[in-house]
């Protein structure tokens, strides 16, 4: 136990130093991407994900989600699911990530659900939201709003189907009581507060793996698994899904520039799976609320493929 950490320690520092020095070296080169990386925050996410931000938790810090979901208690006990699943689903399918991770965290933070309960929720409160898959994705991107609505649909399937899945699986453990949280005495700066600082953050997120992924193009290491693409798709859609599996927004912008046949299934698993950037900051929520990293990735990976094969039979 002790090499393995010693280990992952040592391919971390390796890792980042790499990408300083070759930040240091090539300044002007990914200053530039940096910058492309907040410009593409501000323009396609910003916009979509902090007003319902700010909204969830709301709902959260007064308790209306909380009395919003007991109703709801004998539809989501038939997936073994606590109360709070489809109030944490219905944030994440309307804010996009990392909203529904925020949420899970949020109320087991508040008591509200058990370490057991938000492994389950992890499954499926991890979607894109409308706005950015239709807007900036659809409309802005591919240019085609039924494009947009075609992966946000299949998303939601794929997302869902593979989550409840799992709920119905999974051992039961004890029923969840979803205890009243904690009043808030200053709700709506606690809200805005916290809304901007989790905004700010996927910005940051955006911005550094923008440049990681830049780096990554630049001294091919990810050549094989670009290789092994280019016996499905061209050659710039599989740099394009390459630079997506890192940060998937400038992926789905990549691929939306070619014209490849597979650019719209290819967009729909980077947005399902959510690349490296996302599922940092779905997982910097999730991993506090005891849920297992490898089995995170494991189901946003199965997820993702599911996505990508039922929007390949469509577009057929």
């Amino acid at each position: 136990m002790k090499k393995a950490r010693i280990f992952k320690t040592l391919i971390l520092c390796a890792s980042l130093t790499f990408l300083a020095g070759a930040i240091i070296i090539f300044p002007e080169r990914y200053i530039k991407s940096c910058f492309q990386g907040f410009a593409m925050w501000a323009e396609c996410v910003l916009p979509s994900l902090f007003p319902f931000m700010v909204i969830t938790l709301i709902f959260i810090k007064t308790g209306i989600a909380r009395r919003a979901a007991l109703p709801l208690k004998k539809v989501t006990g038939v997936f073994g699911l606590p109360p709070a699943a489809a109030v944490c689903f219905i944030i994440s399918i309307c804010s996009g990530y990392p909203a529904g991770s925020k949420a899970v965290a949020e109320f087991y933070d508040g008591g509200c659900i058990s370490a057991k309960d938000c492994k389950k929720l992890s499954a499926i409160c991890s979607t894109s939201g409308p706005l950015f898959i239709i807007g900036s994705v659809g409309v802005k991107m591919f240019g085609d709003k039924f494009a947009g609505w075609k992966i946000l649909l299949v998303h939601t399937v794929a997302v869902l189907s593979v989550g409840l899945i799992l709920s119905l699986f999974s051992k039961k453990g004890e029923k969840s009581e979803f205890k009243r949280a904690p009043v808030d005495d200053n709700v709506l700066y606690n809200s805005f507060f916290g809304a901007v600082v989790s905004v700010a953050v996927a910005g940051g997120f955006i911005a550094f793996f923008c440049v990681a992924a830049q780096i990554i193009a630049d001294f091919d290491l990810l050549y094989p698994l670009e290789k092994l693409l280019c016996l499905f798709t061209d050659e710039g859609a599989a740099k394009a899904v390459c630079r997506g599996i890192i940060e998937a927004t400038a992926g789905c912008r990549e691929l939306s520039e070619t014209s490849a046949k597979l650019a719209l299934p290819f967009a729909g698993f980077l947005i399902t799976f959510g690349g490296i950037s996302i599922l940092l900051q779905q997982l910097s929520y999730l991993t506090k609320a005891k849920v297992s990293a490898l089995y995170f990735i494991a189901v946003k990976l199965v997820q993702g493929l599911i996505c990508f094969f039922i929007l390949l039979a469509i577009c057929a």
